[in-house]
Order: structure tokens, then sequence, then C-alpha cells
């Protein structure tokens, strides 16, 4: 049994500012010595970024299904040993998904702070706290934060308006950059685009806006608690079951990785899969013009290939050796921003046609609204592989279907499909490689 604060930062519903004020809160406890680790609750590729800046630690995600409660426990209690505070963010509101961030914290324990964006209320935010503490009687409770609070008068009106005092752990300010902002406006500290947020390693000034998060809430009772307060939210992470060990199936393999700003949706958890594999990991960057290194397999992960679709097109040279490696029979396995890398062409969203790597027959569109979201599995010959599906285009893929991927505890009739084109097999569907090991060897060509 090994104990450690830990936190659970949840909100009544996605953007009351969660992933700032984990990053903050991350970033004002690194800065003042103590180690920090920090988990994001269901899957995502972007806030990570932030929370691996405000820490200096890897950053995993945390699934009751897509992980699994033993994977979530092994993951927690190494974190405990090494750490001095836990905190992990939870998805959309804290009672949203099947399952959600409460399910997460009443399974391990971990009490919730919640985060309420109280820019538009008074009264009402105590009622909310209320309801958030109270809905499911047996969720470990930490406070409220107000977000967002227009000044000190404000702060007094929402603190006042709790029911159970305690709760209150401080009102933070709206935290902005007022340089580049419109109409006088002030821009905003982490900025969005479809997907989610911008990754923290796209902006330069990325370490500045975390500090000005962590300022402002060292302002806060939240923000002035020591090592010694913190004790007060100490929870028991039990050692977990010895884990099954992994086959070296790709043992003298080499697969190479796209990885840049058009391929950054890597799950830092996938690449420990393929080393416990056996295979040997090599990087490489399409947008510095990288050429394919030498390897047994490919991987092209998820992304922001419609940002640099020129840019990618235009490396010939990489499109080359892609083609050169299906036409050998070598293994390609490329997830969905990968795959829309594979196609003839992409639409734009401005409605522009670009030409792309052409090793997929078959286009790809991307489209105003959200495309597909939700947990997702797919049987690949008896191996079942855990992940999800989130993604802002449409594709018209000629290609045969392999398998389609389904939703948890049963069949979709529109399931997301897998192709298969020679040795290439592409999907929208985001893999978490460690829920099946052996599946992902057979993706990459290793012994059956």
């Amino acid at each position: 049994m090994t104990s450690c604060p830990a936190l659970l930062i949840a909100a009544p519903a996605s953007g009351q500012g969660k992933t700032t004020v984990v990053a903050a809160l991350a970033r004002l406890h690194a800065r003042q010595g103590r180690r920090v680790r920090v988990f994001k609750c269901g899957p995502d590729f972007l806030d990570p970024h932030w929370h691996q800046l405000a820490s200096g630690a890897p950053v995993h995600s945390l699934d009751l299904w897509i992980n699994g409660t033993e994977d979530c426990a092994a993951r927690l209690h190494a974190a405990a040993q090494e750490a001095d505070l836990v905190l992990i963010e939870g998805v959309m509101g804290l009672f949203d998904g099947e399952p959600s961030a409460a399910d997460l914290a009443r399974h391990f324990g971990v009490p919730v702070l919640a985060v309420v964006d109280a820019s538009a209320m008074a009264g009402t935010f105590g009622a909310l706290a209320h309801g958030l503490r109270h809905y499911q009687a047996d969720l470990p409770w930490a406070g409220v934060l107000a977000n967002r609070v227009a000044g000190e008068r404000h702060a007094e009106m929402l603190q006042r308006s709790l029911r159970e005092p305690g709760d209150w752990l401080g009102a933070l300010p709206r935290v902005a950059l007022a340089d580049g902002a419109p109409a006088g406006k002030p821009a905003a500290l982490l900025p969005e685009r479809h997907l989610g947020l911008v990754a923290a390693h796209e902006l330069p000034d990325a370490m500045d806006r975390l500090d000005a998060a962590a300022d402002a809430l060292a302002a806060t009772p939240l923000g002035q608690m020591d090592a010694a307060d913190l004790q007060r939210w100490a929870v028991d992470f039990p050692a977990p079951s010895a884990p099954q060990p992994v086959p070296p199936l790709l043992a003298g393999r080499t697969v190479a990785v796209a990885r840049d700003a058009a391929f950054s949706f890597i799950y830092p958890a996938n690449l420990d899969t393929l080393a416990q594999l056996g295979a040997q990991v090599r990087f490489f960057s399409p947008l510095a013009g990288d050429a394919l290194p030498p390897c047994d397999a490919v991987w092209l992960p998820g992304g922001y290939p419609e940002l640099h679709a020129a840019q990618l097109a235009a490396h010939h040279g990489l499109q080359n050796d892609l083609c050169a490696h299906w036409a050998a029979g070598k293994p390609l396995w490329a997830e969905c921003g990968g795959m829309l890398a594979l196609f003839a062409s992409l639409r734009l969203q401005d409605g522009r046609e670009q030409a792309m790597w052409g090793l997929l027959p078959g286009t790809a569109a991307m489209q105003p609204r959200l495309a597909s979201l939700g947990p997702r599995q797919i049987d690949l010959a008896g191996q079942v592989l855990r992940g999800h599906s989130f993604h802002y285009s449409t594709a018209d893929c000629r290609a045969p279907v392999l398998a389609r991927s389904s939703r948890p505890g049963g069949q979709d009739a529109d399931g997301e499909p897998l192709y298969a084109h020679g040795s290439l097999r592409a999907s929208y569907f985001h893999a978490w490689f460690a829920s099946n090991p052996v599946a992902v060897a057979q993706l990459l060509g290793g012994a059956a």
C-alpha cells in the first residue's frame, strides 16, 4: 500500500477551465520542488502536452474501460511511489460518460476538486457545488474552485452561496494574455482549435503561460497549501496484481514512427508497449523532410496533417519511401490523421483539394463538425484491441474492409472500418496498445 495526496479535478461540463487549473496546480507545486504526476481521465492527446510541460513527467490516460481497472491501478500505484502529489484531470462533466470521471474517483477513492466557471453566476454557484458534491452519496470530495471570477466582491458572493463553507478553495480570475488579441480583448491563455487545445510544444511561450496561471492560483487557498496541508487528501493506492508478461513478438524488428506537429497523437503508453514487445523504435519527422528510416514496419499516428497538407504532399522522397515499403509487403499501420495523409487527396476546410501521398485508394474531406467521438474496440482475428475515435473528417475509401470497430458492449451497424490494402492497415480508430499487445504485434507484422 502506497499513500500519496491525490486530487481528481472535474467540472460540471467541458470548457470550465479544468486543464488550466490542473496545469497551473502542477506547475505551482513543481516550482516549489515537489514531484507531481498528472493523469488524464479518458482518451486525450492534447491536454497531456500541457500537463507534461507543467509537471516535467510523462502523462498517461486513465479509463476504466479502455485501460481496464488493473492497468489504471498499476499506473496510479507507480505514480504514488515516486510523487508528492498526484493529479487527475477529468473529462467533460463530472458524471458524463460511461465510465465517468466520478466512477474513477469512487473506484480509487480520489477526492474530487470541482472547477466551476462562475463568470455568469452568483448564488447559483452554491447550488451547483452542492449538487456536484451530493449527487452520488459515496463520492470522495475535496472542494470547489470558482474560475473566471470578476473580482473580490464577486468572489465573496460566490463563497457565501456555499452550503458547506469548508468547500471553498478560492476564486481564480480569468487568466489571459493581452498580446495578439482581437479588438483589445484578452487572448485565451490556452488557445483552442478543432479537436481541442493547441499543443504546448507549438507555442514558444508555453511555459510563460503556465507560470501566469500558476501565479494566479498561488493567491487562492488551494494554491497556498503546502505539503502538510495536502495530506488531508492522501489516498492509499494498493499494489496491483502482477501483470501478464508481454511476449516479445516484435523482438529484432524496427518500427519507424512518424512524430512531429502533423503526427503528434502518440500515447506514451503505446511507445512503452512497443518496447515491451521487443521493438526498436525509430522516429522520423515528415515535416522536417526526413527520409523513412530503415525499418520492418511503419506507424503513422494521428495528428493534424490537414494543417500541413501542402508541406506533406511536397515531400516526394518520403512518399516514394513509403510506396517502396508497401510494395515490399512490409506492414504499415495508419490511424486517423496518419490515414488522411495516405489518401489520394484531402479536401480542406476552405474547400481546396490537396493531393496527398496516394497509397490508399480514396479521398477524405474535413468537416465543420465532429464526425465521430467515443470509445471503440476492434476485433483482429480474435484479438480485441481497445481505443477510441475522434475526428472532424470523413473518408471515401475503396480498399477492402478487414473489420469494423464497435462501441463497448455491442456491435455497431455503422462501425468505422479498418481498411486493408496489401500490407497497409488504416482506420480512424486510435488504438490503446496496452489493451492488447498481441493485436498490436499483428498490425506491425510480429510473429504469431
